[in-house]
């Protein structure tokens, strides 16, 4: 039975303490004392968010909480109740059952998740995508494409791809220069593993990507760190390597705003690497894992674009113009050798890529859905750059520096003071907020900046997540 409670609390937005913490100590306090009794329901979540004027979702986590501890009970259809038999409150009190929740961080629930640059998967065209799918098995000869297909991928999507890269990025490849993958990470293990061997060295920009550096030091390679500035990759270092007698078989890039801190290398320094590249024999892994989104006149072209590189590979991705869970990624090289082996050992590892999927973003491609939808989602992204532009410029300016970036999904912010990143993230997880701290990202020593994507989170969240920041900055 419904009995009637006037849940009296003050809430306080300043305190370490995470707002849904706030409300579950105050509902264990009232069954305390008494005021909630075994049996008792609680109204519903909506009903109370809007009585404590917060977001639904954070009454919902505490009373996940309260439930994981044992003080309340859910009954289906019925609602949320007391549970009869309660914990008891001094041995809970005494080992801070809360604490033990949160701190275990798998279960975690984040009401403001800040990525490294994700995609807003709300626009992504699946109803087109759905329509492709149903379309290709609708068709005649459906059962030519139960088979198994070329381990270098569908021969017209690599074609598409090709076509894409020739006319939009300007390269000069063929259908016989590429290798599809299950996404960029794919396309760098497959690179790594056709490309190094044990004493190899490969050059990396510090801070920089670590998922392809686990790839790299997986094939045998060592990590040799290079510093960036707001030119992109320092020059001179990698001059001093290549001289110090050490085996450079590779250096590995981000040129187009460089990941993580969005810088774009200039073109004086992408004329020197290509110069340096051909003189000393060593490969240039260009990974344009950001190229789509760009609201300058037009995007700066890759590195690979250059006739005069001799050694080159170049990754690319569909994962974020299509949607994220479809894993696109392909791997184009001017070493024909290398793609070979590319495809014989993507062959030993999956036989070949997901045909059927390729085909169906082949078909949206030549339908004209893929360049609507990249238009329309610069557009989108655009708007969002420009609302973290105003936060930034309202609650950051003074305590910390950040260059407003010509597209992509992701802002680079470096404090003006030095950060303990670890217990800034500690403190924003007990609020609702997670960040990807900057040893994420770094070699060694942590750098002292933060990249903030803004890509998936609504207005509301960014603006939220931003004021919070701010204050610990």
């Amino acid at each position: 039975m419904l009995r009637k409670w006037n849940f009296e609390l003050q809430l306080d937005e300043k305190s370490d303490k995470a707002i849904y913490l706030q409300i579950a100590d105050a509902i264990i306090k009232d069954i305390h004392s008494g005021r909630l009794k075994p049996g008792d329901a609680l109204p519903g979540s909506r009903n109370l968010a809007q009585l404590l004027k917060v977001n639904r979702n954070t009454v919902v986590e505490a009373l996940n909480v309260l439930l994981v501890e044992g003080w309340l009970i859910s009954k289906e259809r019925q609602g949320t109740f007391v549970a009869d038999a309660l914990p008891d409150f001094k041995t809970a009190k005494k080992s801070n059952l809360v604490t033990t929740v949160i701190k275990d961080t798998a279960n975690r629930h984040y009401h403001i998740q800040f990525d490294d640059g994700h995609p807003d998967s709300k626009i992504a065209p699946v109803t087109e995508l759905a329509r492709a799918y149903r379309q290709i098995f609708n068709q005649k000869a459906r059962w030519q494409m139960m088979g198994y297909g070329n381990e270098l991928g569908d021969l017209e999507f690599r074609k598409a791809i090709v076509q894409m890269l020739n006319h939009q990025r300007g390269m000069q490849v063929d259908k016989q220069s590429i290798c599809i993958t299950r996404g960029s990470q794919m396309a760098m293990y497959l690179t790594a593993q056709c490309l190094f061997t044990k004493g190899d060295y490969v050059l990396i920009e510090n801070p920089g990507y670590k998922p392809a550096w686990k790839a790299f030091e997986n094939a045998g390679a060592t990590l040799l760190p290079v510093s960036l500035d707001k030119d992109g990759l320092v020059i001179d270092e990698v001059i001093a390597y290549l001289k110090s007698g050490k085996k450079i078989k590779a250096i590995y890039v981000t040129p187009h705003r460089q990941y993580p801190t969005t810088v774009t290398l200039s073109l004086k320094r992408r004329l020197e690497l290509i110069k340096l590249s051909n003189k000393y024999g060593f490969t240039i892994i260009e990974d344009d894992y950001d190229n789509e989104f760009h609201f300058g006149y037009r995007p700066v072209f890759p590195l690979s674009s250059f006739i005069e590189l001799k050694n080159y590979v170049y990754i690319g991705t569909m994962s974020k113009v299509v949607a994220p869970a479809l894993r696109i990624g392909y791997l184009v090289s001017n070493d024909g050798a290398l793609i070979e082996k590319a495809g014989n050992l993507r062959k030993i590892i999956d036989v070949q890529g997901d045909s059927i999927m390729e085909q169906a973003v082949l078909q949206l491609v030549k339908d004209g859905t893929i360049k609507r939808h990249i238009k329309k989602a610069t557009n989108h992204y655009k708007v969002k750059r420009d609302f973290m532009t105003t936060l930034l410029n309202k609650h950051i300016r003074n305590k910390a520096t950040y260059v407003i970036p010509e597209g992509g999904l992701a802002f680079w912010i470096a404090p003006n003071k030095q950060m303990d990143w670890l217990q800034v993230s500690e403190k924003l997880k007990n609020k609702g907020i997670k960040i990807i701290t900057p040893d994420t990202y770094s070699f060694n020593e942590t750098i002292n900046g933060i990249r903030l994507g803004y890509g998936s989170l609504s207005e509301k969240d960014l603006e939220d997540g931003i004021i919070v920041l701010a204050k610990m900055l």
